[in-house]
């Protein structure tokens, strides 16, 4: 593979991982689990093989094996090892290293095959809960830290993104059974993080709903046509990066005024945006939800 990430610094192991740098310092000098090369100026750096080594010491070492008995196995039985205690317990952290690893690879197979293993004992939204959401959590950190590109978080998302629209577009082949309200979802102005959104979509979907999504970047004045067709609207967005928290005031008086015009309307607000604003906002026509589940478990 061209432009494949294959050397990777203690500080990315370490970020990957979750072991803690001091740590595989002393597993490799104490333990001789891996053999980092050296650069000119004395620095480790490991290849992809040390990183996926680590994940799987360290999913043995998480279900309570010694650190002694794991560097006794050898290079062919801890993956073997590994494979025999996969449980309901450890799971998901080797479903977050294997999708770890095929980030870092830009390999879609993996993701795929992965994704395939987990369906066959989980739902669609146990396994976006428990392993897709913790695995975008990191990301930010994974980013932010230079241990991935934006690159290598677009692929993983966008795979990501694709199994909802399949799970999604299953269930809207039936006609809603809900039809006391619809829900329009959207992305305000330069807002184009919708994955969240995305998934809150098929949720609405399979809690039977009709829902209307209309994806990034809507100017408010344009959701005014909407209601030309509907009188009882749940507008539902997810704020990332926008609006700004300087200019949440001005959105929702904006808001508010569309939805003057509609009295048995609401607007739902998700978001890193809204997670410091106080509850009290939360009256009337809009409502602040901390959390996609808790917007649901409201339904």
């Amino acid at each position: 593979m061209n432009n494949v990430k294959t050397s990777f610094s203690i500080r990315d192991m370490e970020n990957l991982s979750g072991i803690k740098a001091h740590t595989i310092r002393i597993w490799e000098k104490r333990y001789n689990l891996f053999s980092p090369e050296r650069t000119d100026t004395n620095i480790r750096t490991y290849n992809l093989e040390s990183l996926q080594k680590l994940l799987n010491v360290t999913l043995l070492y998480n279900n309570g094996y010694k650190i002694s008995k794991i560097a006794k196995l050898g290079d062919a039985k801890i993956p073997a090892l590994v494979n025999e205690i996969i449980s309901e317990k450890s799971e998901k952290s080797h479903a977050l290293n294997s999708l770890k690893l095929a980030m870092l690879n830009f390999d879609q197979s993996l993701f795929l095959k992965t994704y395939n293993e987990l369906m066959e004992e989980k739902s669609f939204t146990q396994i976006f809960n428990e392993v897709f959401l913790p695995l975008l959590s990191e990301l930010g950190l994974l980013w932010q830290t230079n241990t991935i590109s934006p690159a290598h978080e677009h692929f993983i998302s966008n795979l990501i993104k694709q199994k909802i629209y399949i799970h999604t577009e299953k269930l809207q082949f039936d006609a809603p059974t809900k039809n006391d309200k619809v829900y329009v979802l959207f992305l305000p102005e330069n807002e184009i993080h919708e994955l969240g959104l995305l998934y809150v979509n098929y949720q609405l979907a399979l809690h039977g709903y009709k829902t209307i999504y209309l994806g990034q970047t809507m100017p408010v004045e344009s959701l005014e046509d909407l209601l030309k067709y509907y009188h009882n609207i749940r507008f539902v967005s997810y704020f990332t990066v926008a609006p700004t928290k300087d200019d949440l005031d001005d959105y929702f008086v904006r808001f508010n005024e569309l939805l003057n015009k509609s009295p048995q309307s609401e607007l739902y607000v998700m978001g890193h945006q809204i997670q410091e604003l106080d509850d009290e906002i939360s009256h009337g026509q809009i409502k602040l939800f901390k959390s996609i589940n808790q917007l649901i478990d409201s339904l």
